[in-house]
């Protein structure tokens, strides 16, 4: 019998496996601009990321196929880089690691996380709607002169 979905908090350890974000990413390759940075993501930058704040993974029978990142700030925890693997979307891996995110948050004691998604991810907009997240600003990438991201923002 398969285990069940364990969601828990990332170690220095995972970072290698993390990487498996660039995977879930690979179908926006060449159809974002800019790219996106998750391609460049290594075992080193994962190490770094988790030390500015954490992630959760999403994991079954040894297998990571899920995670997300967040970034404590002064008025909000940052919640980034929503991954999982397309074998395993539909399932409510990704609304399991955005509560995780925002349990987090409460623990902290923030009321507000923030997430960036591209203008061009137009269903992503709907799907974090869903989620009770709301326009927040607008957000333009370095060398860009409009906008290329919408900062989406939810109350706890």
């Amino acid at each position: 019998m398969p285990e069940p979905l364990l969601i828990r908090e990332a170690v220095s350890t995972d970072a290698a496996r993390i990487t498996v974000l660039r995977e879930a990413f690979e179908e926006y390759r060449g159809h974002l601009d800019p790219p996106s940075s998750a391609h460049d993501k290594t075992e080193a930058v994962v190490r770094r990321e988790l030390s500015d704040g954490g992630a959760f993974v999403a994991e079954a029978d040894g297998t990571l196929f899920g995670c997300v990142f967040f970034h404590p700030k002064a008025d909000h925890l940052y919640l980034d880089r929503l991954a999982v693997l397309p074998s395993h979307r539909g399932r409510g891996v990704s609304p399991r690691l955005m509560e995780a995110v925002e349990s987090r948050a409460r623990e902290l004691g923030q009321t507000r996380v923030r997430l960036s998604v591209r203008l061009a991810l137009t269903s992503h907009h709907a799907w974090y709607a869903r989620q009770g997240y709301v326009f927040h600003s607008h957000g333009t990438h370095a060398g860009y002169a409009k906008p290329t991201f919408l900062v989406l923002e939810k109350t706890l």
